[in-house]
C-alpha cells in the first residue's frame, strides 16, 4: 500500500498549510530524526488510563494504523497527523540511559512501566535501534515491573529478556489483534503483520511461560466488531490468559486521516462505519469525557461491550480493563561494588 504524503490535516498550532500542485507531490520517504530529550518517562494522571508511567522510545509509527489517537501528538512537533506520523518518526538513542538515570534517583518508588502510550515499542526501527530491548534491560537490571503492548511480532527477538524480566518483577505482554479478517486489517492497518501472524507470537510467548493479553483494540462499529469471537477463540487456543478491548474515537486529525482511508481502501463500507460511530458517540466521532471515552455509549456500544464479556467469559479469558497494569512493585537498585580501600 503506497502513502500519499498529501495525507496530513491542517496543523491546528501551524500558522501556515503547505499545499502542493498536481504532479508536484513528494515522495513519503522515511526520515528518521533525534530527540535530544533529557528525560524518559512520561507520568499519566488519566482517571480511566491503568497506569501511570510509561515510556516512549519513539515518537511516530510506521505501523500507519488509520486509527491511531497518537497522531495528533506529531502536531506539536510542527508535523502532520497524516504521512509524516508515520514517515517522520523521532528516536530517542538515549532512552535506556535516560531510563537508568530516572530509577536511580531518590524519589523513585517503582511503578510500573509500560512500553508504550503513543506509539508502539516494536515497530519496524526498534529491529535496529534495539531502544525497547535496552530499556528492558534496565528494568530487569532494577526488578522494576513493566508492561509492553505492542502489535508486532519483533518482540519474539526479546523473548529470552521477557522470561528473565518475568522471573525478578511484574510483566504483562499485550498483543494487539483487533481485526481477523486479514484483508480490512491490510486497509486499515497497512504495515502491521495479520492477524493470523500476531496471534503465533502469542502462542509462542505463552509457551515461555509469559502472561499474555490480548486486546481486540479499537473495535470500530461496523467493521471488526463482527471479528469479535473469532480473536478471542483463537487467543484462547494460543495460550492468552486475559483480554481487554476499547471502543474507537476519533479525536482531532485522526477523524480526516481515518475517514479518507476507509472511504478509498472500503469504499462500500465507509458509510455504515461512520454511521456506526456517531451512534456510539452520541452523534459525534469523538468523546474525550473520562468514563466514556473508551467503551462509548447508546444501544450499540451495549451490544459489543456485552458481546465481548460473554464471549471472553465463555472461553475461559480473564477481561481487563483496558491498560490496568499497576501492581506490588519488586523495585531494587542493584548493589553497586564496594571500593577497595588502599595503603598508599
Amino acid at each position: 500500500m503506497l502513502l500519499r504524503p498529501i495525507d496530513n490535516p491542517p496543523n491546528p498550532w501551524a500558522h501556515t498549510d503547505v499545499e502542493y500542485l498536481q504532479g508536484s507531490v513528494p515522495d513519503a520517504r522515511l526520515r528518521i530524526y533525534e530527540d535530544a530529550s533529557r528525560s524518559i518517562l512520561s507520568k499519566n494522571d488519566s482517571p480511566d488510563v491503568g497506569f501511570t508511567w510509561s515510556v516512549n522510545p519513539y515518537r511516530g509509527c510506521f505501523h500507519a494504523c488509520a486509527y491511531c489517537y497518537a497522531r495528533p501528538s506529531h502536531e506539536y512537533l510542527s508535523l502532520g497527523a497524516g504521512t509524516d506520523f508515520e514517515r517522520k518518526i523521532i528516536v530517542k538513542r538515549d532512552a535506556p540511559a535516560l531510563l537508568r538515570e530516572a530509577f536511580e534517583k531518590r524519589s523513585w518508588e517503582g511503578g510500573t512501566v509500560v512500553f508504550s502510550g503513543v506509539t508502539d515499542c516494536y515497530q519496524p526501527l526498534e529491529a535496529s535501534y534495539k531502544l525497547t530491548q535496552g530499556c528492558l534491560e534496565v528494568c530487569a537490571e532494577y526488578k522494576n515491573p513493566a508492561a509492553v503492548i505492542t502489535k508486532s511480532p519483533l518482540i519474539e527477538r526479546d523473548a529470552d529478556l521477557l522470561v528473565r524480566l518475568h522471573e525478578v518483577a511484574s510483566i504483562d505482554v499485550v498483543i494487539s489483534i483487533p481485526f481477523w479478517n486479514a484483508d480490512n486489517a491490510r486497509a486499515i492497518e497497512p504495515f502491521v503483520a495479520t492477524p493470523q501472524r500476531r496471534m503465533r507470537t502469542v502462542e509462542r510467548l505463552a509457551a515461555r511461560g509469559l502472561s499474555v493479553q490480548v486486546n481486540v483494540a479499537p473495535i470500530i462499529p461496523g467493521l471488526n466488531d463482527e471479528d469479535i469471537g473469532d480473536v478471542l477463540k483463537a487467543a484462547k487456543e494460543a495460550g492468552a490468559v486475559r483480554a481487554g478491548w476499547t471502543l474507537m474515537r476519533l479525536p482531532g486529525s485522526v477523524a480526516p486521516v481515518f475517514e479518507e482511508r476507509l472511504r478509498a481502501a472500503l469504499p462500500l463500507r465507509a458509510d455504515k462505519v461512520m454511521r456506526r460511530v456517531r451512534e456510539t458517540r452520541n452523534g459525534k466521532l469523538n468523546d474525550p469525557r473520562f468514563g466514556t471515552r473508551w467503551q462509548g455509549e447508546g444501544v450499540y456500544a451495549e451490544a459489543v461491550a456485552a458481546l465481548f464479556k460473554r464471549t471472553a467469559l465463555h472461553l475461559g479469558l480473564e477481561v481487563t480493563r483496558m491498560g490496568n497494569h499497576e501492581g506490588a512493585t519488586s523495585f531494587e537498585r542493584p548493589t553497586k561494588p564496594k571500593r577497595q580501600l588502599t595503603l598508599f
